[in-house]
């Protein structure tokens, strides 16, 4: 189940392998089939009045419709919505005309080779809620400037001379070398990415690890944020000392980041604050998402692109 802009979803994987994408709404009376995550044989079944559809979308049962004229099963099924896979991750999108998702994470997999996504195995979901709008999270992500300040722990884990931001088309990319002491995901070598993919969704990718962010606004001052944990082993012992231990260490920066994201909130409320300027060296991945903001609000104006935002790769 997953909810895309206040339209409810279901994700299926039907009894033929395929795995397919519909709305969770009834074609009866726009009942809901699933309430929950769980497992389904052959059919799901509406909770309001019990249609029963099959796993392709295609409506199966209709109780007590024997005496209705001119009604064809074949058309009440679920309206399906688009599905894309890419690196065992499942993506949904409402508009049937955007671009491919493979184009939106173009480059991604070539670039932290040896390292895989594919082939990670789930582990955790912790969800937070932030008091703060979801453009506000999503420039906390963008840049590392904040990062000794805000999170002097998190800073030892990276070489932060060789920190570097890139921006491409539909995503920007934060990389740096881990600091080459000891630490919970290696022995001190390897490499941290934090990609942004517009406009919400983040991948941080260390050794042996995916993490997954998702920041759904919730209101004009509030977003919630949805992470996940992807590890190569989740089942030996010295695996499930590093989850624990990676959580603990993740939840603790993001405390941080809640906490400091929600006073910022505050101070973009005050008389004091208009606009600020850009660190060329550390904010440019904050630049890069809010030119393609600026794209998307002029669009929905009707006023077409307000400024073309960098397709270039960029390092810094």
């Amino acid at each position: 189940m997953a909810e895309v802009a206040g339209n409810p979803l279901l994700v299926l994987h039907g009894t033929d392998g395929t795995l397919r994408a519909f709305y969770n709404v009834c074609r009866h009376r726009a009942g809901p089939l699933a309430t929950c995550d769980g497992h389904a044989d052959k059919v799901i079944k509406c909770h309001y009045h019990g249609w029963t559809y099959r796993l392709d979308g295609s409506l199966r049962g209709v109780p007590s419709f024997d005496r209705v004229e001119l009604f064809d099963k074949r058309d009440f099924g679920l309206v399906p919505v688009r599905l894309e896979t890419w690196e065992d991750l499942a993506f949904v999108n409402l508009d049937a005309g955007a671009r491919s998702l493979a184009e939106s994470v173009a480059g991604i997999v070539e670039r932290i080779a040896p390292q895989r996504l594919a082939g990670k195995r789930f582990h955790t979901r912790v969800t937070y809620d932030v008091k703060a709008n979801w453009k506000v999270y999503v420039d906390n992500y963008l840049e590392g400037y904040h990062v000794p300040l805000v999170h002097p722990e998190l800073c030892k884990l990276y070489d932060y001379r060789s920190y570097v931001t890139q921006t491409f088309e539909h995503y920007s990319l934060q990389y740096s070398p881990l600091s080459g002491d000891a630490n919970i995901y290696t022995s001190g070598e390897g490499d941290a990415y934090y990609y942004w993919i517009y406009p919400n969704f983040m991948l941080n990718i260390l050794p042996g690890r995916l993490q997954t962010n998702l920041v759904v606004p919730t209101g004009p001052e509030r977003c919630r944020v949805i992470f996940e944990y992807f590890y190569d082993d989740v089942e030996s012992p010295a695996a499930r000392t590093m989850i624990a231990e990676d959580v603990a260490f993740s939840d603790d920066v993001q405390r941080e980041d809640i906490e400091i994201c929600e006073h910022v909130q505050r101070g973009l409320g005050s008389r004091a604050y208009d606009r600020g300027r850009f660190s060329v060296k550390f904010e440019e991945g904050v630049w890069h998402f809010h030119a393609l903001l600026r794209q998307a609000y002029g669009r929905a104006l009707g006023k077409g692109r307000l400024r073309r935002a960098p397709a270039r790769r960029k390092r810094r």
